[in-house]
């Protein structure tokens, strides 16, 4: 594919406006709290958001705050290796739809890619319940 990997984007509707949906997942300290199939814990540590991930410590950086829904980030696995990983909230009427895309990493096997992709699936539906859930009661 000309260096291009191949890519699947997944998304889940949230009953809950995008700026808030965009300041809860923009928080990196609210990591473990949505996403544990990426993060178990997190940490400020030297000017750097650090997390416990499943293939163990990795750094984060996160795209600057912005008013467009933008929450991608950039995380270096130990391993050496940097993955972009898009995150965008999109305003669906008066929700969010939340999009991350999911890109196939060049050695990573069909098992590994599908694997990931239920992982964020699972990760998107955690967010939707812990932003609804809170909203409602």
């Amino acid at each position: 594919m000309n260096g291009m990997m191949r890519s699947r984007s997944i998304s889940v509707s949230i009953a809950v406006p995008p700026a808030d949906v965009y300041a809860f997942a923009s928080d990196p300290a609210n990591l473990p709290r949505w996403a544990s199939g990426f993060c178990r814990s997190v940490a400020f540590v030297n000017g750097q958001w650090v997390v416990e991930s499943p293939v163990g410590r990795a750094t984060v950086r996160f795209a600057a705050a912005n008013t467009f829904g933008v929450l991608d980030h950039f995380v270096l696995l130990p391993s050496g290796i940097e993955i972009f990983s898009p995150l965008r909230v999109i305003p669906n009427g008066s929700g969010s739809e939340v999009v991350f895309t999911l890109f196939q990493a060049p050695g990573m096997s069909e098992e590994q890619y599908r694997e990931d992709a239920r992982l964020v699936e699972q990760d998107l539906l955690t967010l939707k319940r812990v932003l609804e859930g809170s909203t409602q009661g």
